[in-house]
């Protein structure tokens, strides 16, 4: 017991990455490489299987995110990313094979993130991404996140679908929605908080529906770049940028 106490408090440094463009770049990036990779494995490779490798390289992802002791940048975008492609996985499951309509979803889901913000608000008093530096506090950070992905992905579908906008004029929504956060904390300076959380859930209908958009075929509402593709072309251009935001925090280091 005193072992997971102990593992629950521990200090760390800071584990997320600095919060400027190249973090909202492959946080869409990313959002997108998940929903085109999913699709890709699902309908490409046995389905079954998809999810079972999908689940276990979340759970290594996780484990090795949480066995750091500072924000490392493969380490966390992999788990970003693998978040990314089961939690699409996991809201197709609740709505092909469970049936759940998008609407019930996107009610479940909203629910759950409240609850995790005022938990986490309640043990640690504040949610700022700013403050992850211990272990609890990076367990309520992921679990924020898993849930925005799984709402994001259910918003996006509820537009695509259900409301009959398909993927491009989804995209298009999302991406004026998302000038709302902006403006709110530019020009009306509300919390940095408030707007981080707001602009996070929304990347993620936006980067999902452009992706369903590029790389669908044109009978599905798609442009056909096809999904295999798509999926690597993301996942060199997160790499190539991770890597540059690597290199420029290494040269603000030296020079500091």
């Amino acid at each position: 017991m005193n072992i997971l106490k102990s593992f629950w408090d521990r200090k760390t440094e800071l584990k997320v990455p600095t919060i400027n463009l190249e973090f909202w770049t492959i946080k869409l990036l990313t959002t997108a490489m998940g929903e085109a990779l999913s699709d890709f494995l699902v309908f490409h490779i046995d389905p079954y299987f998809s999810v079972i490798m999908a689940f276990l390289a979340f759970i290594t992802a996780i484990i090795i995110q949480f066995s750091l002791k500072r924000y490392f940048p493969i380490a966390y975008w992999f788990a970003a990313g693998m978040i990314a492609v089961f939690g699409t996985m996991v809201a197709d499951i609740i709505h092909v094979v469970l049936g759940v309509s998008y609407i019930v979803s996107c009610i479940f889901f909203t629910l759950i993130l409240v609850c995790i913000f005022l938990l986490w608000y309640r043990f640690e008093k504040t949610i700022s991404i700013h403050t992850i530096t211990t272990t609890k506090r990076e367990f309520f950070y992921w679990a924020t996140v898993i849930t925005t992905f799984a709402l994001g992905t259910a918003v996006g579908d509820l537009t695509a679908s259900t409301l009959n906008l398909g993927y491009f004029l989804s995209g298009v929504l999302f991406a004026i929605l998302i000038l709302i956060p902006a403006i709110l904390y530019f020009y009306f300076k509300v919390s940095e908080v408030t707007t981080f959380w707001i602009a996070y859930i929304l990347t993620r209908p936006l980067g999902a529906s452009f992706a369903d958009w590029i790389g669908k075929t044109p009978s599905e509402g798609g442009l056909g770049l096809g999904t295999g593709l798509l999926s690597l072309i993301l996942l060199l251009s997160i790499s190539c940028i991770i890597g540059i935001a690597s290199f420029k925090e290494r040269q603000i280091n030296r020079l500091s």
